[in-house]
């Protein structure tokens, strides 16, 4: 099995203007407001700056990166709508940690068989019997632990528990994925694994609630296209009710507006975002045709091309979350 090695981005890769104001806070206000309202506040936005892809930092964060504190960390990639870039925020935050020097584990959550593990990121079986291939069904059914579904892939230091092709009845067999079976089986984890990443589902069931409860910190990804207000307002109650109940713990890290180009909708979209998650940085992933293609090669976007604005977008944000490996942030 060849095996990719991934390195920092070239500095010639395009970055993002980081910034602690922005004038897309100026939108909240007139969110869900007549036609007529909306598009008054947009006239005042200067379309080629105020508009333009920026990285927002919330002023309250303070200093960022924040510093790796403990010896793991797990993430979330959560949003009930489909096509909403969960999967591309997943593997890409994933491989630039690795390309930071950190060991990454990422979960695949989504029964669907175009997820993850089934069609991009594959697991490596070589030399493993068909029937000792396990996955993450068997971990929630308890049949398994967790490292004996975890597996190597084609990068170094980049992991993968597959999905399972019967991950779906987790959904509603009660025996399985009981609301925090996951986070038990994260802990009992004896894997030299820095950063978990959770994949979750195009839904808000049993293995997203799973993934809420058994993560650190909450990714959003949100396609800049199909904006569902109401869906992301049941996201976001979803999220709080998590936080009150089984994982007070539980931080809302980062937005991501993925197949991000610039526009009044864009903006309109970061507005939204800003009003539900507060306390998240915000960041564009801006559209490329380089994602479709690295799913075909098996690799992430900065694998097949470290130049791609994807790359790059989401190696700035990456490095927002957490310092390099081994330095002070």
């Amino acid at each position: 099995m060849a095996i990719t090695v991934l390195s920092p981005l070239p500095a010639t890769a395009e970055r993002l203007d980081v910034v602690r104001t922005w004038r897309i806070d100026d939108l909240i206000d007139v969110l869900g407001r007549d036609k007529e309202v909306v598009e008054a506040a947009l006239a005042t936005l200067d379309y080629n700056s105020d508009l333009r892809a920026q990285l927002f930092v919330p002023p309250a964060l303070g200093d960022v990166p924040a510093p790796f504190v403990g010896r793991h960390r797990t993430y979330v990639c959560v949003n009930q709508k489909g096509g909403a870039g969960k999967t591309t925020t997943a593997l890409e935050l994933a491989a630039a940690w690795v390309a930071m020097g950190y060991t990454v584990r990422v979960i695949d959550a989504d029964p669907q068989d175009a997820s993850l593990s089934g069609e991009w990121m594959l697991p490596s079986f070589d030399g493993i019997a068909e029937h000792e291939r396990y996955s993450l069904t068997d971990v929630l059914f308890g049949r398994q632990p967790l490292d004996e579904a975890t597996y190597e892939t084609t990068v170094q230091n980049l992991y993968v528990v597959p999905s399972g092709p019967h991950l779906s009845t987790v959904e509603y067999d009660p025996k399985a994925g009981r609301d925090g079976s996951l986070r038990v089986a994260i802990r009992k984890s004896k894997a030299p694994v820095d950063i978990t990443v959770i994949d979750a589902p195009p839904s808000l069931g049993k293995l997203s609630i799973n993934g809420l409860v058994a993560a650190d910190r909450v990714i959003v990804p949100l396609k800049v296209g199909a904006l569902d207000r109401k869906a992301l307002n049941d996201l976001r109650e979803t999220i709080r009710t998590v936080q009150d109940d089984a994982n007070p713990a539980l931080v809302v890290d980062a937005a991501v507006m993925t197949s991000w180009d610039k526009s009044n909708y864009a903006g309109l979209v970061g507005a939204s975002l800003r009003r539900d998650f507060p306390e998240a940085i915000i960041a564009p992933a801006r559209r490329n045709v380089q994602v479709a293609a690295a799913a075909d090669y098996g690799l992430p976007v900065r694998a097949l091309d470290a130049k791609a604005t994807t790359s790059s977008d989401y190696d700035q944000l990456a490095r927002l979350l957490l310092p390099v490996k081994g330095t002070a942030a």
